[in-house]
This record gives C-alpha cells, sequence and structure tokens, in this order.
C-alpha cells in the first residue's frame, strides 16, 4: 500500500470510482430493495438500512487499493449468491424475504430445498437471473481503484465502520436494557443486508433449535397437570391423532368440493363428526402445531415451553404414547418437530431419505400403525403424523392415483400452465383420502374402545378462485386456503355406547386449532385444573372467539381470519362442467 500512496498525495478524490464502488457493492441488497420500493411492497426502512450497510464493503477496497478488483470480484460473487433467496423469493411471492423464511430455509434440508425450487421455477426466471447476474458483471468492469494517502484511507474507513456499524451498536446498546434485547434491535437493523440476512437467520435459527434441546430436557421437569382427573381410568381405551400436512378442506369432496378427492371418506360420511370451520392460526407446520399439541395460542406463545404437551397429558393419564411420522426426518435430525416426537414413548421414524421426492408415500404409516394397535397396553395414544398433501404434489401418491389429469371439474381461471400443479394437488387429496380412512378401516377392524381425530396442520394455497395466482403459504400475503382445514372425528361403535354425545349442532362452530388440546381432553374426559370448556369445540359451554391469525410475536399483526376475502363455496366455483373419468383407486 506505502507503494500507492505517493500517487494519492497532492490528487483530488476520485468520487466517481467511490461512486462506482458503492454502487456494485449496494447493487447486491439495492437491487431487490428497489424493487420492493417500486412495488410499493414495504416501507422505507429496509431500503435505506441496505444503502447504508452497503458501504461497509468499501473498507477493503480503501485499504488495498491495488487489489480492489480482485477483493470486489470475490466479495462480489459472494454477495450475489447469498442475495439469491432473497431476490427469488420476491421473484415468487411477490414479498420481502422476511425472517420467518429465513427460518425455514434453515429448518428445510437440500433436498426439501431443491423440491420446492423444482416447483416454483419458471422458463421466465432463467433470463431475469441471468440479467441480475449480467448487472453485477457490468458494475465490476466499471470499478477502478480509488487512492487515498494511508492516513486518509484509513481514517475513511474507520469513519464508514462507525457510521454503519459502531454508532448503532452503541445506540441500541444504550436504548435497551439488556445485551440480549440490543442485540436484537441491531441485528434487526441489519437484516435487510446480504449477506446478514442469512447470518442473522443462521444465528437465530441455532439459538432455537438449542432453546428446542433444552426443551427436551426441560420438559422432564415440566410439573404435571394439577388435579388431572381421568373419567375412562379404569377403561381400556386406544385415542389416535392423525396429523395431516398441507390439506385444503375446500379441496376435498366430504366438504363439497366438486371432484371427488375423498370417495372413501364419502362413502363413511355417515359414521363421521365433520367439522367444516375451523382453521389453523399459522400456515406453517412447526408453527402451527406449536400451538396445536400445546396449550400455547396467538396470544400466549410461549406456554409450550412452561406447560406440558399433549403427549405430556396423556403420559400422565396413564396412556402408553406413540409417535409414528412420515415426516422426512434424515435419521431423526433433530428439530424442533422431533421435541414433540420424542416425548413419546415409542416413535416410528419411516421417512430417512435424503431425497424427499423419493417414491415413499403415506400408506408407509399402516404396518406400524398395526403393530402398535396390537401392542397389549391397555391404553393407548397414537399420533401419525402424515406427509400429506406437501409439496411437490406428484410425489405423493403413487402413479395409480393419477386420476386428474384434465381440466374437468377445474375452475376456469386455472392456466394451462398452472393445471398440471393443480391437477397434481387434488391427486395427492385423492390418495391422503385412501391413507386416512385406511386408518379408520385398521382402527375399526381391531374393535377398540376410542376414537380416532384427524386434522391438518395448515392449508394450501393451489390456485384458487378467490386467488388463482397463489401457490404455497405465506403469512405476510394470507388467503384462506392457506388456513382451512379439514377436522373430523370417527368414534368407534363401543366408545359411542359408554360415551354418547350428540355433535350435530356443533360442526359449524368457528374454531381454531390453537385452542385443540381442550377439545382433545374433553373427548377423551380428562379434566385438571386449566382445562376450559369454552375453548372446547365439543363442550356446551364453547365460546366463539375472534379466529386470529399470524405471528404471534408481532401481536400488531395479527388479523381476525374473517377479515380475508371470504373463501368461495364449492358451489360457486365455476367449473369445466363434465363427466370425471378416471382410474378408480386401487385398494
Amino acid at each position: 500500500m506505502s507503494s500507492n500512496a505517493p500517487r494519492a498525495e497532492g490528487r483530488p478524490v476520485d468520487w466517481a470510482g467511490l461512486g462506482w464502488l458503492f454502487l456494485f457493492f449496494w447493487y447486491f441488497s439495492g437491487a431487490t430493495q428497489l424493487l420492493i420500493q417500486v412495488t410499493g411492497t414495504s416501507g422505507f426502512t429496509g431500503f435505506r438500512q441496505a444503502f447504508l450497510l452497503s458501504a461497509v464493503w468499501l473498507v477493503p477496497v480503501l485499504l488495498f487499493p491495488s487489489r480492489t478488483r480482485s477483493i470486489a470480484g470475490v466479495l462480489g460473487l459472494l454477495l450475489w449468491l447469498a442475495s439469491l433467496p432473497a431476490f427469488g423469493y420476491f421473484l415468487v411471492y411477490g414479498q420481502e424475504f422476511s425472517q420467518s423464511v429465513i427460518f425455514i430455509l434453515f429448518e428445510s434440508n437440500v433436498a426439501e430445498g431443491s423440491e420446492y425450487l423444482a416447483q416454483y421455477f419458471a422458463w421466465w426466471m432463467v433470463p431475469v437471473f441471468l440479467a441480475y447476474a449480467a448487472g453485477a458483471v457490468l458494475l465490476w468492469t466499471r470499478i477502478r481503484p480509488v487512492y487515498l494517502p494511508k492516513p486518509r484511507a484509513l481514517l475513511a474507513s474507520l469513519a464508514v465502520l462507525a457510521a454503519t456499524v459502531g454508532y448503532p451498536a452503541v445506540k441500541q446498546g444504550l436504548e435497551n436494557p439488556t445485551f440480549a434485547m440490543a442485540r436484537d434491535s441491531f441485528e434487526k437493523r441489519m437484516e435487510p443486508a446480504v449477506p446478514w440476512q442469512l447470518v442473522v437467520g443462521y444465528r437465530q435459527y441455532r439459538q432455537q433449535l438449542a432453546e428446542m434441546h433444552d426443551l427436551l430436557e426441560g420438559n422432564k421437569r415440566i410439573a404435571p397437570l394439577a388435579n388431572l382427573k381421568d373419567e375412562n381410568a379404569a377403561q381400556p381405551a386406544t385415542l389416535v391423532l392423525v396429523i395431516g400436512e398441507s390439506t385444503n378442506r375446500q379441496r376435498m369432496s366430504l366438504y363439497g368440493y366438486p371432484r371427488p378427492t375423498t370417495p372413501n371418506l364419502d362413502r363413511i360420511r355417515d359414521q363421521l363428526d365433520v367439522f367444516d370451520n375451523v382453521i389453523t392460526p399459522r400456515p406453517y407446520t412447526i408453527e402451527a402445531l406449536q400451538q396445536v399439541l400445546t396449550f400455547a395460542d396467538e396470544q400466549n406463545p410461549d406456554l409450550y415451553l412452561s406447560k406440558p404437551s399433549l403427549v405430556n397429558l396423556m403420559k400422565q393419564a396413564g396412556y402408553k404414547t406413540y409417535w409414528i411420522t412420515n415426516q422426512q426426518t434424515l435419521t431423526k435430525r433433530n428439530t424442533m418437530l422431533t421435541t414433540f416426537s420424542k416425548q413419546a414413548d415409542e416413535q416410528f421414524y419411516l421417512n430417512n431419505n435424503r431425497n424427499q421426492n423419493a417414491r415413499q408415500y403415506d400408506d408407509d404409516v399402516l404396518p406400524p400403525f398395526e403393530k402398535v394397535l396390537a401392542d397389549p397396553a391397555p391404553r393407548k395414544f397414537i399420533v401419525v403424523h402424515l406427509l400429506g398433501t406437501h409439496m411437490s404434489y406428484q410425489y405423493r401418491y403413487p402413479p395409480e392415483y393419477e386420476r386428474f389429469t384434465d381440466r374437468q371439474g377445474v375452475p376456469a381461471s386455472v392456466t394451462d400452465d398452472q393445471l398440471p400443479t393443480y391437477n397434481s394437488y387434488d391427486n395427492a387429496v385423492l390418495f391422503n383420502d385412501q391413507v386416512v380412512s385406511s386408518l379408520i378401516q385398521r382402527f375399526s377392524s381391531q374393535q377398540s374402545n376410542g376414537f380416532l381425530l384427524y386434522l391438518s396442520d395448515h392449508g394450501e394455497a393451489v390456485f384458487d378462485p378467490e386467488h388463482p395466482e397463489v401457490l404455497g403459504r405465506n403469512e405476510a400475503a394470507p388467503t384462506a386456503p392457506m388456513y382451512t382445514i379439514p377436522f373430523m372425528l370417527w368414534r368407534s361403535p363401543q366408545w359411542r355406547e359408554s360415551h354418547p354425545l350428540d355433535l350435530s349442532a356443533n360442526l359449524g362452530r368457528p374454531y381454531s386449532s390453537s385452542s385443540f388440546i381442550h377439545t382433545w381432553s374433553d373427548l377423551a374426559g380428562i379434566r385438571f385444573d386449566g382445562f376450559d370448556p369454552s375453548r372446547s369445540l365439543v363442550n356446551n359451554g364453547f365460546q366463539a372467539r375472534p379466529l386470529l391469525i399470524g405471528d404471534p410475536y408481532r401481536p400488531k399483526a395479527l388479523i381476525d381470519f374473517s377479515l380475508i376475502k371470504p373463501k368461495a363455496r364449492p358451489a360457486d366455483i365455476e367449473v369445466v362442467s363434465g363427466a370425471l373419468p378416471g382410474k378408480r383407486p386401487q385398494g
């Protein structure tokens, strides 16, 4: 650097060169933020923070000007790669890349991520990404070294670091009472810029995993529910909870959808209590089940840390507990979801494929389910967690269930490009019907005393008429199909005889699965301090509440589900008329 210093003495600052350098580094955060501004997707804060933090990358090129192009090239490549998730997310969803999305990104494995990429990939993305890369290369060709005398270069670098990092860090430290709060506030300022959004996201992800690991240990120390009483304590009983995945009830003929996507459940409808006004509080599996399987809800999101889970409750009531899952676990990887499964006495992890696109289907849960049913334990609580209709839909069903292949029964709003995905989702629902009905059939054949309850963790938007362009789930832009879930109960003849309960007047009650633990306890005949009959869907003391959805850690962002555009009733959906040909499902 000393050899360059004389060349800088007495020369004016190359402001144009400095401007090109800044523009180059800003591009990787700024391009997406500019699109966000132009489309009015979000406020100005993210744009401002990305603008300021982009100046950090000027420091190494100011200190080592003779290596400007090589330093900028390496940094530019890394920043470009780090910017692709946010850029791609905006292209798909038209939304800013949030911390919640980053968390889900790290929770997913490589195979699942590639499956999502394949699902959302469109031809126009190739030229867009190439243009985005070309823009970076073009800017790189325009940059040049900016030589400053060594003392001025050092002073300028310190000034940049102080303005972009030092001052905000000190400010947050003074304004917040704890280091953790100051760190969180500081990280929030960094999130709009790359690569900090991924760095911050990964740190918080690891922190959450550590907390959940501690929860597994702490769960053993959680005080049991006080004054628990089980009215069925002296009776053998088998109670089954089936958790579906990504299934929107509006696409089930059991709920009035024009296509016969649930023929098996349709045939036994007179044996089912079908609730038709239930929603999930959140459109993501882990976040939803954090409330469904615990006492946490949208207004008390941290109760899962301090109160027993549903599995704990059933163990306290004297049940032997089992968890059967076809969710991909990659040899039982330590995720938040396994926190719940490992609380059970026995676990069956069925999906250990490295590639989620492998042809492994939900009927794999049937053999372990039969094995558990045959267990001599007199009182059993069984959780069956399905892969359901999880994207990519064509991998959720075997070839013989590809019944829906054309436009018959399809809303007119579905385009030719959307049609294969739309049909594959219906085929996935069809196979899900086969699996759920098979679970009921096997349970019934055992002549057990008990019941089976099926609900989905969340729904899924798949080019539905009310928002024909939307595919998937996005809490920042909610639509009804993301939240409307199936909720149905099958009760064995023995249970019906000993527990006569007419639920016909309860089927239309507005209900959030965030209160599920109260409904389950009520059905199972379990009472304890803290049981709330007004939150039980099957209790005469039920009280309707606003159906809140959204991130409970941002309470001001919670909204009433009724404010979302009302779902189109199946009878009102315009479809292409005609018979529905195709193979009848096997089995």
